[in-house]
């Protein structure tokens, strides 16, 4: 993909997250939709998703699986460095980048994660985040088909990261493209095998659960787990 039409994607998503960031006192003005969208995930996810990760679990040896997890860690690790520079958090991204430099060389290009093994923090920093982290709202939540949980903000985050930042979407032949980006999600969905069986079991609305869920998590991650808490509620 030429970086014109990469620029002409980050564009007009920017500027659709910036037409709808502004905090509303119904995080979830599209529940209707969202909870369609959250069944049509569940559904997919019983009856393909999840049965393919268990086969990929069952058949892949876990040193395997290890090292697929860490190649793919290893990638982030560079989206995480651009992100702290945008942050001006200049210390954690010359961190973040002898990590990878760590990882790329001694550890067999990211294979083996040589980096945690001396102590060096794993970090994880992404354009949503940076956004939140220079005050853009979250705008309302939104779930995405077969990614989930999610809002404006995250969701054009997540598209300046995928077209932009991270190292996949250079590989200039489609096919292998989609293949790494398949195997990532499919080696992501195999380590929540466990959890999701737990939210089913555990929750009575699984949809509120991982909405709260999620506001929760990104709000720990763009204030580096110290988010504000106002009115006894977190300010989104």
């Amino acid at each position: 993909m030429q970086i014109q039409t990469k620029s002409i994607f980050i564009t007009a998503f920017l500027a659709l997250m910036l037409s709808g960031c502004a905090s509303t006192a119904n995080n979830d003005p599209l529940e209707g939709i969202n909870r369609g969208i959250y069944k049509f995930n569940d559904v997919a996810d019983k009856a393909v998703i999840k049965p393919v990760a268990g086969a990929y679990k069952a058949v892949l040896p876990s040193p395997v699986r290890s090292g697929v997890d860490n190649f793919f860690g290893n990638l982030s690790t560079f989206v995480s460095v651009i992100n702290d520079l945008l942050q001006f958090k200049f210390d954690k991204a010359a961190e973040g980048a002898g990590r990878f430099v760590i990882n790329s060389t001694f550890g067999i290009a990211g294979l083996v994660d040589v980096a945690s093994m001396d102590g060096i923090e794993k970090r994880k920093e992404d354009f949503g985040q940076t956004l939140g982290y220079w005050g853009v709202g979250s705008g309302p939540y939104i779930v995405l088909p077969f990614l989930g949980p999610s809002n404006i903000r995250d969701t054009a985050g997540l598209v300046v990261d995928s077209v932009a930042f991270d190292p996949i979407g250079y590989i200039d032949d489609p096919a292998t493209r989609n293949s790494a980006i398949a195997l990532k999600f499919l080696d992501r969905r195999s380590q929540l095998l466990p959890g999701s069986d737990l939210l089913d079991e555990a929750a009575l609305d699984p949809y509120a659960f991982m909405r709260d869920a999620y506001y929760q998590r990104r709000q720990s991650q763009i204030y580096d787990g110290n988010p504000p808490v106002q009115n006894g509620e977190y300010d989104y």
